[in-house]
């Protein structure tokens, strides 16, 4: 009975060991934290600067569609399909609704 008496201890031992650590660790990280408007101005500073590259894929994919859909209208025009206007309007206001959209949050973020 003493010998699991005494490997409990150990155990024991162990685990406020353990804990201790953990906790000294915990302390560690939240000394390391920053304040809320350090992070905050920091997020600002890293979406700044993605802005540019994200505005110019935007553009790309935009061109990519507005291709695209430029042949599916010419494709209607020549078949003769009544709702050529239609698709046609559609496909003139998205590309518009783009660069509208790009130039708004340009304005909005300051770039």
């Amino acid at each position: 009975m003493k010998k699991y008496n005494c490997n409990f201890k150990r155990i024991q031992i162990k685990k406020q060991t353990i804990c201790i650590f953990l906790l000294l660790l915990a302390f560690h990280f939240k000394a390391m934290a920053q304040d809320g408007v350090a992070g905050i101005n920091e997020a600002n500073q890293k979406v700044r600067s993605y802005f540019d590259a994200g505005t110019e894929l935007m553009y790309a994919v935009g061109a990519l569609l507005g291709l695209i859909g430029a042949v599916k209208v010419y494709q209607k025009w020549n078949a003769g399909d009544p709702d050529t206007g239609k698709v046609a309007a559609a496909w003139f206001g998205s590309c518009v609704f783009l660069v509208v959209v790009a130039t708004v949050i340009k304005s909005f973020f300051g770039v």
